[in-house]
């Protein structure tokens, strides 16, 4: 096969391969643009779809090596729980569910390539986004010489139009259907949570309709009572509901499942992203939304103050890195190493109220590891295990700048 004599030469790339429109038009277009072998890599994250029909599509368009894998414990083990243990949530709502996925991805991507001596990998993200950021930061990351073919930057195929007549052209089916009408939302979807994008998001005074939202009710639609669950925690992971022990994916899989029923967890949001755009997406995290309530509640009852008001200002650069695409960075590295420590004491269980888009805390308690003094915190006498008296230095000594300051003044 022929390759595009003004592009570099490349023997063999790793694509990340969904078997849609995209990645579909990406496969041929390796081939006919670098004349070069393509290796197809399919993640199971927990989007709910079968990837097994990926292989069937990839084995048809002449693909030789077809890796498909189901790496949802590792996702949430490894990426989804340390995020969590930081509390991190970007600009205040966005829970970084698409940001957390793309770090695994690329990583086995570039692991890949190794093992089946690619000397590029591939992915589909356009050059407008910050998945092209995050693939390519963490394959540089871990294979500094690796050769990234990202197509929307070269290609002149620029919308879903030219996708369809590129598919056409080349006989590669596409088992969606043009109908004349807009392009639907662009969705991603993984165990923490499915995004939309796109359609009549792109105006932010538009309100989403109700046909959008696939994996909550709407809290208006939720069940009319309540629903308790309860979650225990070993340093800062959740590990079992209701008493029950599961696996890190079990539980948000059965988080989710429960969330979703009780119209938790929906998200519509303008959000800054790192090319210098803002972009309006909307989310569905049920089972996050659940999780993150639910770990500050067993941070609050076993973490130092002072630990956790550090653990908090240093929140946002964490969820930051994240967002940007840095998880393998060593400054991220360094920050996770200082949360995970501080988690060896957020031990416990947590008792919540799931009702109508709402997640309350109705009861912590850790045998093990509680800061909570009733006999000092009391309302009631206290035997003498807090003199009211030392009070008074303490204020006096913590006025003393701001007296000295307001003589001043007069």
């Amino acid at each position: 096969m022929a390759s595009n004599p003004a592009k570099p030469p490349v023997n063999k790339v790793v694509l990340a391969y969904s078997g849609g429109l995209d990645t579909s038009v990406i496969l041929k277009w390796l081939k006919n643009e670098y004349g070069c072998e393509v290796v197809t890599f399919t993640a199971d994250i927990g989007q709910g779809e079968e990837v097994e029909p990926a292989r069937a599509k990839a084995e048809a368009a002449g693909v030789q090596e077809i890796y498909i894998e189901d790496l949802r414990e590792e996702f949430v083990r490894d990426f989804v729980y340390p995020m969590f243990r930081a509390n991190a949530i970007y600009e205040g709502e966005y829970l970084l569910g698409t940001s957390i996925a793309r770090p695994l991805i690329a990583k086995r991507l570039v692991e890949i390539a190794a093992e089946t001596g690619a000397d590029a990998i591939s992915h589909g993200a356009t050059g407008k986004g910050n998945d092209q950021v995050r693939f390519e930061l963490t394959a540089y990351a871990l294979n500094p010489d690796i050769r990234v073919i990202a197509p929307w930057r070269e290609w002149d195929l620029l919308s879903r139009e030219k996708l369809m007549a590129y598919a056409a052209e080349h006989g590669i089916a596409i088992e969606q259907k043009r109908d004349g009408s807009k392009s639907p939302y662009s969705m991603d979807a993984n165990l923490l949570h499915i995004s939309y994008e796109g359609y009549d998001l792109e105006d932010p005074w538009v309100e989403p309709g109700k046909p959008m939202w696939r994996w909550t009710a709407a809290p208006e639609d939720a069940p009319d009572r309540p629903v308790e669950i309860e979650l225990t925690f070993s340093r800062g992971d959740i590990t079992a509901i209701d008493g029950k022990d599961m696996s890190p994916a079990g539980v948000l899989a059965e988080l989710n499942r429960i969330g979703g029923e009780n119209g938790i967890g929906r998200a519509d949001i303008v959000e800054n992203r790192y090319v210098g755009m803002k972009s309006r997406g909307c989310y569905e995290t049920p089972g996050g939304t659940i999780m993150l309530k639910a770990h500050r509640a067993m941070e609050s009852l076993t973490l130092d103050r002072e630990a956790a008001h550090l653990k908090d200002a240093l929140m946002p650069r964490y969820a930051e890195l994240i967002y940007n695409g840095y998880w393998f960075s060593p400054e991220r590295h360094m920050l996770q190493a200082a949360i995970d420590q501080s988690q060896t004491v957020v031990n416990g269980v947590v008792r919540l109220k799931l009702y109508k888009g709402n997640v309350q805390v109705v009861g912590r308690k850790s045998d093990t590891d509680s800061l909570f003094d009733e006999a000092i915190a009391t309302f009631e006498e206290d035997a003498g295990a807090y003199d009211q008296a030392d009070a008074t230095g303490f204020i006096r000594l913590n006025a003393l700048r701001l007296r000295v300051a307001g003589r001043r003044k007069r």
